[in-house]
């Protein structure tokens, strides 16, 4: 019963939080239009709420008997929320090249939920191409929760031998950017901690991206990845042979042509360091990526 996977949890220090439930159709037990569907707060003042009261929970779970159950993130543990293989391989490369090596939860959409340590940062939305980071302030839904798929979140690693720390790599990513310099440059990978490794994932989440982009959307994947990568080789923090390098490589698996191919990512990289090189101080890098045509 969930009930009693919520007063566990409680038991172990977690702040516990009932979540709506997935309706038949995709609808969600919240009766509205919702593009969230079993997965925000039944409770009027949501995540401030939680509670590790056996008492409270008790009551919220005789109440709402099929709630799914929210855990606050940042008290006892942080999670590493990836739902992408490219997440999966970007988070593994910040942590020095092995997988986590704690507590993992096969989530309801596919994806997975690693827990951390909490080491006192908030969320990080898109800390990593697919992988998003979940701390003070944040929640998780937890097993034995269901997705608006059907599927139950499930433990896959249960959360008996402690929880591991992260890398220094990884928290300077989740750590964010320090205050600007003095000197203004604001550039991307400027701030970050260990900027190398960093474009080092951010090379590795675009070249996954064209190799298996689908037909009728590789060229433009292509000239978005060139483009997204074109502001690191401006900010100087990846090298612009072996962005094209890659870049082509992943282009000809994904089935793309030669001449097409390098025409897309010469134009990508250049705009996208053009972008970088050209940074407007009050408007940021809000330039949109080049538009190009679709393959066939």
């Amino acid at each position: 019963m969930k009930v009693q996977a919520a007063l566990a949890y409680a038991r172990h220090g977690i702040p516990v939080l009932p979540v709506h439930t997935p309706a038949p159709g995709g609808s969600c037990s919240c009766g509205r239009s919702c593009d969230r569907a079993g997965k925000h707060p039944r409770l009027r003042h949501g995540l401030t709420e939680a509670s590790t009261d056996p008492h409270r929970i008790t009551a919220w779970w005789t109440r709402w008997p099929d709630a799914n159950v929210g855990l606050r993130t940042g008290v006892v543990m942080d999670v590493a929320d990836v739902d992408s293989l490219g997440g999966w391989h970007g988070l593994r490369h910040v942590l020095g090249g092995v997988p986590p090596s704690g507590p993992q939860v096969r989530t309801g959409g596919g994806g997975w939920h690693f827990w951390f340590a909490p080491l006192g940062h908030g969320n990080r939305v898109a800390l990593l191409p697919g992988v998003d980071w979940r701390g003070t302030g944040g929640y998780v839904l937890a097993p034995p929760s269901r997705h608006a798929s059907g599927a139950r979140y499930r433990w896959v690693v249960r959360p008996d031998a402690g929880l591991p720390t992260v890398t220094s790599t990884l928290e300077g990513l989740i750590a964010g950017p320090g205050p600007p310099h003095r000197d203004g440059d604001r550039r991307p990978g400027r701030h970050i901690a260990h900027p190398e490794r960093y474009a080092a994932v951010a090379l590795g989440a675009e070249v996954e991206r064209v190799a298996h982009a689908p037909i009728g959307t590789r060229n433009d994947t292509l000239n978005r990845a060139a483009f997204a990568l074109g502001r690191l080789v401006g900010a100087g923090v990846l090298d612009h042979a072996t962005a094209t390098r890659e870049l082509t490589a992943a282009a000809a698996w994904a089935g793309l042509g030669r001449v097409e191919t390098a025409r897309t990512i010469r134009s990508g990289l250049n705009a996208g360091s053009y972008t970088c090189e050209h940074f407007h101080p009050i408007r940021g890098l809000q330039a949109e990526t080049p538009r190009s045509t679709h393959d066939t």
